[in-house]
């Protein structure tokens, strides 16, 4: 009797367990948090408004909440495509293990606990540009563009770029120049990340009838284009230092970071395979990760 309420105990823990695993899964939390990291930037790099750590954090957490819930729906309204694709075909929605009525509620009720979050801890400005980023991702992005043309990435890259901006407004309530060129470099950073990752899974797009670059134009043309947008992101992350937001610390970080994408974007494109275009999609997270917390600390140093 107590061995079999011991084993009941330990499949009931077992399936919360799966279960958390799975709504995790559905908010895509590394993406997520690399976002709400380029968040943290944006905002420590704005003129000092006196708000309290608390503040901040639960800006941040705000942000990130609205983040997963557009992550969520992307895993909804894409649930047919995923079957389609090995990398996606294990997805909690296409499974089963979550259903698409489950997880709109779920990204619902994040979404407002995110929106709340950022109308008492940060202001409505930010509230809204969050909340429109959101629009941007989960309706403009995977609703329509993803379907409808190879530039999906480059035009729907402008919501996913938006986190330090919104960064810099919770603290400021107002927008400025600034933070814009920070998105500038997520925005440049984005076609090269997907493009790469685009021509390693190309069968898998083909076979779901996404008109991914690599599949409409061909390989060829998109290592052109990676290398082509892996120069551009190399001049958009030296902006910062040249208008003064960031020091000689940044600048070195910089040159390192870009200077090696920049050789594995033209090793890339040399190469008779696509073998090195899942190192470059790999590189490319650690990149951009690295990048900002360079200008994090190249900030700190300057204060």
């Amino acid at each position: 009797m107590e061995n079999a309420l011991v084993q009941k105990k330990y499949i009931k823990r077992a399936t919360r367990s799966v279960s958390i695993k799975d709504y995790m899964e559905l908010c895509k939390i590394k993406v997520v948090a690399l976002l709400v990291l380029t968040a943290l930037v944006g905002l420590a790099l704005a003129p000092d408004m006196g708000r309290s750590i608390l503040l901040q954090s639960v800006s941040l957490i705000g942000i990130g909440l609205l983040a997963s819930s557009a992550a969520v729906i992307n895993h909804i309204v894409d649930y047919e495509i995923d079957a389609k694709m090995a990398r996606t075909k294990n997805r909690p929605v296409v499974k089963g293990r979550v259903s698409r009525a489950q997880a709109l509620i779920f990204s619902a009720s994040i979404a407002i606990i995110g929106f709340v979050c950022l109308v008492f801890a940060a202001n409505w400005l930010t509230a809204e540009l969050t909340l429109l980023a959101l629009v941007g991702y989960a309706f403009i992005y995977t609703l329509y563009l993803k379907r409808a043309t190879p530039q999906n990435i480059v035009i729907g890259g402008l919501a996913g770029a938006m986190p330090p901006l919104l960064g810099w407004v919770s603290e400021t309530g107002q927008l400025a120049a600034e933070p814009w060129l920070l998105v500038m470099i997520i925005f440049t950073w984005t076609p090269p990340h997907f493009w790469a990752l685009a021509i390693h899974r190309r069968e898998d797009y083909k076979k779901a009838n996404i008109p991914m670059l690599p599949v409409t134009h061909g390989i060829t043309f998109t290592k052109t284009c990676v290398l082509l947008y892996s120069l551009l992101l190399a001049l958009a992350c030296i902006l910062p230092y040249l208008i003064g937001m960031s020091g000689y610390f940044y600048l070195a970080g910089s040159i390192i970071l870009n200077g090696v994408f920049i050789y594995k974007a033209i090793k890339l494109k040399l190469s008779n395979t696509s073998d090195g275009a899942m190192d470059l999609f790999k590189f490319s997270i650690i990149q951009l990760m690295l990048l900002f917390i360079v200008l994090f600390i190249d900030k700190a140093i300057v204060a």
